[in-house]
């Protein structure tokens, strides 16, 4: 038995080789279909530029995440996105870090990116960067703004020039700061390098149209002091750049083509080019697309971090989260979530999306490539009074009816086994088909058996259930022709193993929880089932030797996977994703 176990063990490292092996030849399929496929509005701006010769048909993206938190569903579009289209075009695409606010940024979050991004198949080669590489052109930059007139010392409060900056109808007022010299501005600048003034005195503004229809031009802050350490460089500067001066000369100087952003920096975008053209620098095409709204979901990293600090979830990679590497804990792989992004597509305009199609991507990659497996949660005794006492035997289960090349394993089987309590009633209802008393029924993999009598306990819960098989039908066939109409799984109880299991379900009770109708705050809306914990349930011993992050298929219950919380004394089985889509029928019963 032993031997045979560990033959399933090798198998199973095999398989999961073979697996990646399959993912990867899935992605040069999906690369194929991709060329038949309509192209996004994205692509065919790359394209006409790629025939008019703009950019001299170079295609270079990048990946700019702020390290102030886990990547989350939304962030994979995008990474997906960016990375995706560099490969269809045979171009480059960095990793980079705006990195432009130390107090908020931490290195934690810098790997947890890192591994992120990798972990979904990703690579930018020697393509690292972080805004804090160029901070020092930054600043040579804002020299030459402040020597050209256009770039100020503004002594204004952040306060005082929100109050001056105007509205959609109304111009904003200038600053009494604005027509300082250029000596002066240098200076004032210079020492606010050298941290002569405390946070928020001094700020640096563009000098723009503080009666632009566009807000964001009315004299933007190019920078802030703040006195705080920077996770890269230390103590070196006081002085931090705002994104909307830091993001397009970032882009500058990598010499990127296109600069995919999502759409609320569609406004932003004439200040990005105001930047580089004001600058003679280099100047890419910022493209703006919808970001990814899903139902159920929560998408901001501030609300994220909420969760996290105030103990609703246990810490960024809670299998409840949609943070990537929350899901990588799940149980989703890799190739779900590039083919979920691939589905959804790129629009100009926003919407909500499904997280049932986030699901269902999960289950359709799943079930090409899990091994499947019998566990039993909610377990019920069953005694086959007419097996011989003493004897065991091992029977043939097929690893995955998807992939012949899965092959087969051996499962035990003896006298006394379990099944799942939702398996057996004793009083059936019409359309049930499973056990009840006088009823036959097929033991997956092994034997037809028929319930002849029930044990209950002084409280009148049955706690046992006595049967007999037909040694005949062994593998679950009948010579005689006889048809069951129920097949359930089960577990044999002198070989089971015990296990610890994780039932994870949505977070939030209703589709959207930032602006249900409902009202309210979005943690009203958590779902209190959305973690439920199983002990002692019973798993068949081939996944004995099972290793974190194994993913599987437990037959008629779900896919599922073994956790990072998993030791030697305590296996603990997480649930990535049931069979069905249950959401669907509890929203239609309501």
């Amino acid at each position: 038995m032993m031997h045979l176990r560990m033959e399933f063990i090798k198998l199973g490292l095999v398989k999961m080789e073979r697996q990646k092996m399959t993912q990867d030849s899935d992605n040069k399929n999906n690369e194929t279909a991709n060329i038949s496929r309509p192209l996004n509005f994205i692509h065919q701006i790359i394209e006409n530029d790629n025939a008019s010769g703009k950019f001299k048909k170079r295609v270079h993206t990048r990946f700019p995440p702020e390290p102030n938190g886990y990547l989350h569903i939304g962030h994979a579009k995008s990474i997906c996105l960016n990375f995706g289209t560099a490969e269809k075009y045979n171009g480059l695409c960095n990793l980079r870090f705006d990195d432009t606010n130390p107090t908020k940024e931490e290195e934690e979050y810098v790997n947890s990116i890192i591994e992120d991004v990798k972990w979904l198949g990703f690579d930018w080669d020697d393509r690292l960067y972080y805004a804090s590489d160029y901070f020092d052109k930054f600043y040579a930059y804002a020299i030459d703004l402040i020597k050209k007139g256009k770039a100020y010392v503004c002594d204004l409060t952040a306060e005082e020039i929100r109050q001056t900056r105007g509205s959609l109808t109304e111009a904003g007022k200038e600053s009494p700061y604005r027509n300082r010299s250029v000596e002066e501005n240098l200076d004032l600048f210079e020492r606010m390098r050298k941290g002569e003034f405390p946070d928020g005195a001094r700020t640096l503004r563009a000098k723009i149209d503080m009666a632009s229809p566009n807000l964001n031009m009315r004299d933007p802050v190019m920078y802030r002091i703040l006195h705080a350490a920077h996770h890269r460089t230390g103590d070196k500067w006081c002085i931090y750049p705002m994104y909307d001066w830091a993001h397009g000369l970032e882009d500058s100087i990598e010499r990127i083509t296109h600069s995919v952003c999502t759409l609320e920096f569609e406004d932003h975008r004439p200040l990005y080019d105001w930047f580089l053209d004001e600058l003679g620098a280099y100047r890419p095409q910022q493209i703006e697309f919808a970001r990814l709204n899903l139902t159920y979901t929560i998408m901001s990293k501030r609300k994220l971090l909420e969760l996290v600090q105030e103990n609703f979830v246990k810490g960024w990679d809670d299998p409840r989260m949609p943070t990537i590497s929350g899901m990588h804990r799940r149980g989703f792989t890799p190739q779900s979530i590039r083919n979920f992004a691939d589905r959804i597509g790129v629009a100009k305009r926003e919407s909500i999306v499904d997280v049932a199609l986030l699901e269902f991507s999960v289950r359709e990659d799943l079930n090409k490539h899990a091994l499947r497996f019998m566990g039993i949660l909610n377990p019920l005794k069953v005694v086959i009074d007419n097996y011989p006492e003493d004897w065991e035997e091992e029977l043939d289960a097929i690893n995955n009816p998807e992939d012949e090349s899965a092959g087969i394993r051996k499962i035990p089987f003896s006298k006394v086994i379990y099944i799942e309590k939702t398996d057996f009633m004793e009083d059936p209802p019409k359309k049930y088909f499973r056990l009840a008393p006088g009823r036959e029924v097929r033991l997956r993999y092994a034997y037809f058996i028929t319930c002849t009598d029930v044990v209950k306990d002084e409280t009148g819960n049955i706690i046992e259930v006595h049967c007999t098989y037909d040694p005949a039908t062994r593998g679950g066939d009948s010579p005689d022709g006889r048809k069951v109409r129920g097949t359930i799984h089960w577990v044999s109880a002198k070989h089971a193993i015990t296990a610890e299991v994780r039932l994870y379900d949505r977070l939030f009770t209703v589709p959207n929880p930032l602006g249900d109708k409902a009202g309210g705050d979005y943690k009203e809306f958590i779902n209190p089932d959305s973690l439920k914990v199983l002990h002692n349930c019973l798993i068949e011993p081939n996944l004995k030797y099972a290793k974190s992050g194994l993913q599987f298929q437990f037959e008629r219950l779900g896919y599922f996977c073994i956790d990072t919380d998993t030791t030697d004394d305590n296996l603990v089985i997480n649930r990535t994703v049931t069979l069905r889509d249950t959401w669907a029928k509890i929203a239609k019963k309501h």
